[in-house]
């Protein structure tokens, strides 16, 4: 048993006696016997104690209870109720101050030991506890703090990321709209020289050659801005779904007369149509974007004399579309980068290509609130499934 310096707090002589001789025989120190509670708290004013044995019954104005709340709030001492009385009334009394302990007179000497170091160790424990707290709430406000201060550069690190997206984008659009006149330009040029070359020259075969290239050049590029174009407004949130009523029929045609005046391999389109209806409600320029980049690619991928298959169908209020191609396919390590900005597979050899095609594909997919799937196995094709709900 470890030696502890206890106040007494007992009106009672006699009572205060037998207890001051129990406690040293276990060798603890009195430090002093109060008769009252305002005695007590002068006493534990200039002293330390390490425990305090309470009466409820005090002379003076303030009892056991009342003087237990004070030290509780100034001393923080661990306090033992000694009381004759265990009646419901008191014990409600003695739990509101939360007690170390509480023994009823005449006390086991035993007992009374057993009792004092049972309070010791849960005073000691419950400091353990509340210092451990302490710790632990000065640390969440640390950590709230440095949350706080991390959360303000980002929020600033972000607002300026999209200062910059909004001049690069702006910055993009400006630059591709000038090219866009210039183009159109030299374009037509060549579409000039390709009528001239059509009369008897003796340069005619060499003329007709050159504005091909031209115009092949010229068409080859204006793609490509119009790509970029494209992503300038992803980046700037522009892209919107403007639904309109449209001729599916002349939609399809127009669609299959560009892809083939493009097409500079002998690839042809083999095209099924089923039980598609004469008008639908939907986006037309994002149909345009998913259905000519598809077809464009497998086209550009597939081999000479080989076949894409282009199947357009129609159920459920959703247009449902297939490209097959029996081309160079997609390594296996490389499809989950399929539809990433700039991505190009690297079986791809010298064929031509921004890796922007596929990108465009699922964005409009996206903003149409569609569905795409591929298979592909390399050397042996690729195949596109979308599902595009319309009205």
């Amino acid at each position: 048993m470890f030696s502890l310096k206890i106040l007494i707090v007992e009106d009672d002589p006699v009572s205060a006696l037998l207890l001051q001789r129990a406690l040293e025989k276990n060798r603890h120190e009195i430090l002093e016997i109060a008769d009252s509670g305002e005695k007590a708290l002068d006493i534990l004013s200039e002293n330390h104690a390490d425990i305090v044995m309470m009466d409820i019954n005090l002379a003076g104005e303030l009892d056991g209870i009342k003087t237990t709340e004070i030290i509780n709030e100034i001393y923080g001492v661990p306090v033992v109720y000694l009381s004759a009385s265990s009646d419901a009334e008191t014990l409600n009394k003695v739990v509101g101050t939360n007690p170390s302990a509480y023994v009823i007179k005449p006390f086991n000497i035993r007992e009374l030991n057993m009792v004092i170091e049972l309070a010791i160790y849960k005073d000691r424990k419950e400091k353990e506890l509340q210092k451990l707290n302490n710790e632990l709430e000065e640390k969440v406000k640390q950590r709230t703090e440095e949350l706080y201060n991390a959360n303000k550069e980002l929020t600033k690190a972000l607002e300026k990321e999209r200062e910059i997206n909004e001049l690069k984008s702006r910055i993009v659009l400006n630059v591709s709209h000038g090219f866009k006149t210039p183009l159109t330009s030299i374009l037509s040029s060549a579409q000039l020289l390709q009528i001239y070359s059509e009369k008897d020259h003796p340069m005619k075969q060499k003329i007709a050659k050159h504005a091909f290239k031209i115009e092949h050049s010229v068409r080859a590029l204006n793609n490509l801005l119009t790509s970029v174009l494209f992503f300038g407004k992803a980046d700037a949130n522009k892209i919107e779904f403007r639904p309109k009523k449209m001729f599916l029929g002349a939609f399809v045609k127009e669609l299959l007369d560009t892809v083939n005046a493009g097409i500079e391999n002998d690839v042809t389109i083999k095209t099924e149509l089923v039980n598609l209806p004469k008008i639908i409600t939907s986006d037309s320029e994002l149909l345009y974007q998913i259905f000519e980049n598809l077809l464009s690619n497998s086209i550009k991928y597939s081999k000479e004399g080989q076949e894409v298959i282009f199947k357009l169908e129609y159920a459920d209020n959703k247009l449902i579309g297939t490209v097959k191609d029996f081309g160079i396919g997609i390594p296996e390590s490389e499809q989950s980068q399929l539809f990433d900005r700039f991505f190009r597979a690297k079986n791809v050899g010298v064929v031509d290509g921004s890796g922007l095609g596929l990108s465009i594909v699922k964005k409009c997919v996206d903003v149409l609130k569609g569905e795409i799937s591929f298979e592909s196995n390399s050397k042996k094709g690729t195949t596109f499934r979308l599902v595009i709900p319309v009205n």
